[in-house]
């Protein structure tokens, strides 16, 4: 047991041959378009995978794990499989999403996008456009760079069994996993980041199996020990209707909280618009998004099982030394797997950190170039000069994801931080794509005071309220609506007065 050489050489094999995979599409990028959405050729199918690939991370691989894991007073905290609640909105807010947003982001009549945020220039103005997306532009960093610093703390178990001793570990992990994924997205663009989504998923879907099977057979009993001892410490709870607001893990925060952090993540966030943006159609993009809620799904029952096995296993085994929770399935990797399995399991860990970045390092630069450089530049049909941009602002976006990880040391749970940093943004950028979708009297000044509003009462809410981060995302939704449609509104019948008395 533990980290061997034949570990390493498959851990080393998948990150060459990842990069080297991606490095393959490479290719004179005629255009910006075809840079950041293809020549929308891809299948829906891809597209699918490619969705929950991007919004899987090792936040997700480590994160879920550990709450299924964890030992807290009363399951809607964690510790059971009541996540899976959150998990039904999501598949819920897929449904939603096709029907009310997908047909916004194929609407040619004036011309084909390639951001969320043209949607709301073309209904509002650029001014709402550069705000909500500059919400994304601060808020994806933040949240990716969590991201980052969680795929750092693999590595770390990692070299630590093999090298002991060795200083910065944490450091030359986020390089390694940053400065590779830079590599191929830079090279190959949103061609090489969904093919290569693709592949990983592969990898962390195969390598989570195979935690499983030696988790089963581990555990003294098998099948039976695991539901025996799982079941008398509520680990086996799926369901619960607790009313308690502080409680993340409830029917209602699940169920509805959920489905709109799923509505903002993928209808509003231009890391997974990015990829409807590639389908062929609006029906290729309702597809896609409907067939990644079933992936979803079943992805995270894989990852709480995950949890609750380790449960069990530990029940009959010293827990090994660890800080955190989120160390827990890390732990059990470098130190139980077998050779060669171990090796697989990791490089499965930095599948879904390396696609989740290359996701992030995309858009980011999408909407830097789209949304704000080539509208103010002079030279914005020169596409040479633009596509040069695009690969520009890759690098930067690597630099700066790489730097916020740093800094992430100590930010408390990967998990829970990297989820609540996007909810409290999440909410004002759900609302201005609602006015945008369902109000026929909102204005542009309006949906900058719901926006603003929003994003100033989530910050208090955070800091000054107990309240569970997964209801963050329908408040501040539904106070940038009131708040929105009311200023409208005002203005509206202020027109109106102005009117008949001239």
């Amino acid at each position: 047991m533990g980290f061997s050489g034949v570990d390493a050489v498959v851990l080393v094999v998948y990150l060459a041959g990842v990069t080297a995979f991606g490095v393959r599409f490479r290719r004179a990028h005629s255009s910006v378009a075809e840079y950041f959405v293809g020549q929308r050729r891809t299948p829906w199918w891809i597209i699918s995978v490619s969705i929950v690939a991007a919004e899987t991370s090792t936040l997700t691989l480590i994160g879920v794990p550990a709450i299924a894991f964890g030992t807290y007073a009363r399951a809607e905290q964690g510790g059971s499989l009541t996540y899976l609640q959150v998990v039904a909105g999501y598949v819920v807010a897929r449904v939603l999403l096709a029907w009310l947003f997908v047909p916004l982001f194929f609407d040619v009549s004036g011309g084909e996008i390639l951001t969320a945020y043209e949607v709301l220039a073309r209904r509002f103005g650029v001014r709402v456009k550069h705000v909500v997306a500059s919400l994304f532009l601060v808020m994806r960093p933040l949240a990716e760079g969590v991201r980052v610093f969680a795929a750092s703390l693999v590595l770390s178990a990692v070299i630590s069994v093999a090298l002991p001793g060795l200083p910065h570990l944490w450091l030359w992990s986020i390089l390694c996993v940053g400065v590779l994924t830079l590599v191929y997205t830079f090279e190959g663009g949103i061609a090489a980041v969904i093919w290569t989504d693709v592949v990983q998923l592969a990898i962390y879907i195969a390598g989570s199996l195979a935690a499983v099977y030696e988790l089963w057979s581990l555990i003294p009993g098998g099948w039976a020990t695991v539901l025996a001892e799982a079941g008398r410490a509520g680990k086996l709870q799926v369901i619960s209707f607790s009313f308690d607001p502080t409680l993340p893990f409830t029917f209602w925060a699940g169920l509805a909280g959920g489905t709109c952090l799923s509505m903002a993540s993928h209808g509003a966030d231009q890391l997974l618009v990015q990829r409807v943006l590639a389908c062929r159609d609006a029906r290729g993009g309702r597809r896609a998004l409907i067939a990644s809620g079933v992936l979803v799904f079943g992805q995270f029952a894989l990852f709480l099982l995950v949890g609750v096995m380790l449960f069990t296993f530990y029940r009959f085994h010293p827990l090994p030394p660890i800080t955190t929770n989120d160390e827990i399935f890390p732990a059990f990797i470098v130190r139980q797997l077998p050779h060669g399995v171990s090796g697989l399991v990791i490089a499965a860990i930095f599948a879904a950190a390396m696609s989740n970045l290359s996701a992030s390092l995309n858009s980011l630069a999408s909407s830097t170039v789209v949304d704000f450089y080539r509208p103010m530049t002079s030279a914005s049909h020169d596409e040479p000069r633009i596509l040069a941009m695009s690969r520009l602002m890759t690098v930067g976006w690597g630099v700066v994801l790489m730097a916020i990880a740093v800094l992430a040391r100590g930010w408390g749970s990967v998990f829970t931080t990297g989820l609540t940093i996007a909810s409290i943004v999440y909410g004002p950028m759900l609302g201005a794509f609602l006015l945008a979708r369902l109000s026929t009297r909102a204005t542009g000044r309006g949906v900058i005071a719901g926006v603003g509003t929003s994003l100033a009462a989530m910050v208090v809410v955070r800091l000054a309220t107990p309240l569970a981060w997964t209801w963050y995302v329908l408040v501040g939704a539904a106070i940038c609506v009131v708040v929105g449609e009311g200023v409208s509104a005002a203005r509206w019948r202020r027109r109106v007065r102005s009117r008949r008395v001239r």
